[in-house]
């Protein structure tokens, strides 16, 4: 990295694309990591051809551009734009992009929600490496799910915990928590965010004929998909 002067327009690589724009939209928001980036003070990184580097996607840079000079939101990519955008700590941007739908419904609603459900994010891992263990040589793997919102739906499944663990069957719990969403929202969540993660999912309901009657809504399988 090297202080250098710096011309009123710049030409950016930005993780193999290119960009030409002004330092004066750059700049546009005082405080934001690309104003900071390129004041005149500011060390900067340059590729081999001289082009000012900034190792970040650069499919999503255009709407961080398109944003600075005419205030114009995406409306593609928007998740994907918003963490450019939180990364430049754009903030009025940031603040746009979540009143979207697609920003509020997850950062409002449904990561509220999973917050509220004790041991979500662990539980998650839990899944992955269960599923990841029974791998070896299969085309898919199960993992075994027990979902309960309430205290009551707890108590109501707790003989068939017993009797899953002295058969030495692992089962991942979620719950109870306190929030509206149901069973159906929990099993939605885990799937979208192990999906996220690059796994093949789907979920069905455990049918083994010990749980059919008493607690088949509250057990499901995971199945993992490899190839």
């Amino acid at each position: 990295m090297v202080t250098q002067q710096i011309s009123p327009v710049v030409v950016l690589n930005v993780g193999g694309e290119f960009y030409t724009t002004s330092v004066s939209t750059l700049r546009k928001f005082p405080g934001s990591k690309l104003a900071d980036m390129f004041s005149s003070s500011a060390k900067t990184c340059t590729d081999a051809e001289g082009r000012f580097f900034i190792d970040r996607p650069g499919a999503y840079f255009g709407p961080i551009l398109d944003f600075l000079r005419s205030g114009q939101l995406p409306t593609r990519h928007i998740q994907e734009v918003y963490r450019e955008a939180q990364f430049y700590d754009i903030k009025p941007m940031i603040k746009l992009l979540e009143d979207t739908p697609q920003i509020f419904g997850e950062q409002v609603s449904r990561k509220q929600f999973v917050l509220r459900v004790p041991g979500y994010s662990e539980n998650l891992e839990l899944m992955v490496r269960l599923a990841r263990a029974e791998a070896v040589a299969a085309r898919r793997s199960g993992v075994l799910v027990c979902a309960v919102r309430t205290e009551e739906d707890a108590v109501h499944c707790a003989e068939a915990l017993r009797t899953l663990e002295a058969d030495k069957t692992s089962v991942v719990k979620f719950g109870p928590w306190k929030a509206a969403p149901d069973i159906t929202d929990l099993l939605d969540c885990v799937k979208m965010d192990i999906e996220a993660k690059g796994y093949q999912i789907s979920y069905e309901r455990y049918s083994e004929k010990p749980f059919r009657a008493k607690v088949a809504g509250f057990f499901y399988i995971f199945l993992f998909t490899w190839w």
